[in-house]
């Protein structure tokens, strides 16, 4: 039995998030009934992670098997046949038969964008605010993530995980236009919902309702009561998975 990774991208607004659902159409159900049709048997499809409803990945990676060789062009060139517009494979590629899309990734990156400008060309994946925010006192706040590891206070209440550890690598706010700013965050796992409420969080600091210090309080408190309210989901990209070399052939 053979493994493959498959790179993908997707826009997420008709979907309802990555995983399968029994209520609606997702992005991993939609990958797998085309894999099923081109292969022509019943493929089963694991992701790199879970993204929520309505949001998007510039980069999601995924693994199946298959019991034979695949030539990796004419899979990706067949799976864009037959998948819808919103979802785009870039690639695929054999991995190690033990190669795990979820338990091998090292670290996923996150974007997320605000913009206090009306657009009509971007209403469906930048969020519009109404008021200026003070940019450097939330990057103050951001680096406060690097202090902890247990992000209690950030995931979905009563979810199922073993443990709220995460380790962030990168969180910081920068400009990327007029009016418009996005947040980027990388660590090596996130909890459900968790990237949503730490940008509620500190949009809260930039408005002037929290404090740097009371950003690291609701942090210590790992009360999801504590934090600010999660931002809608249409802002928020998955952008990178990364992967050690270990877990890819060799030529």
């Amino acid at each position: 039995m053979a493994r493959y990774f498959i790179y993908l991208a997707y826009d997420g607004t008709n979907y309802h998030g990555w995983q399968i659902q029994p209520n609606g159409a997702s992005v991993q159900e939609t990958l797998m009934k085309a894999l099923s049709t081109f292969l022509r048997r019943p493929i089963e499809v694991v992701g790199a992670g879970r993204t929520d409803a309505g949001v998007h990945a510039r980069l999601m990676v995924a693994h199946f098997d298959y019991d034979g060789v695949l030539d990796e062009a004419v899979v990706t060139d067949k799976l864009n046949r037959l998948l819808p517009p919103d979802i785009s494979v870039y690639s695929v590629r054999r991995v190690k038969d033990d190669a795990h899309a979820r338990f091998d990734a090292t670290y996923r990156t996150y974007k997320y964008y605000i913009t206090t400008s009306k657009s009509p060309f971007n209403r469906a994946y930048v969020w519009r605010i109404f008021n200026r925010l003070d940019i450097d006192r939330m990057n103050e706040a951001a680096a406060v993530l690097f202090d902890y590891i247990d992000f209690t206070s950030f995931s979905k209440l009563h979810t199922d995980v073993k443990t709220n550890n995460c380790r962030i690598m990168y969180a910081k706010w920068e400009a990327c236009g007029e009016n418009e700013w996005v947040f980027t965050i990388q660590a090596d796992r996130f909890l459900r919902n968790m990237v949503r409420a730490v940008v509620g969080t500190l949009i809260e600091v930039g408005r002037g309702k929290l404090t740097v210090e009371g950003f690291r309080r609701i942090i210590e408190e790992k009360n999801r009561c504590s934090a600010g309210t999660s931002v809608p989901g249409h802002a928020l990209f998955l952008v990178d998975v990364g992967y050690p070399d270990s877990v890819f052939l060799t030529d």
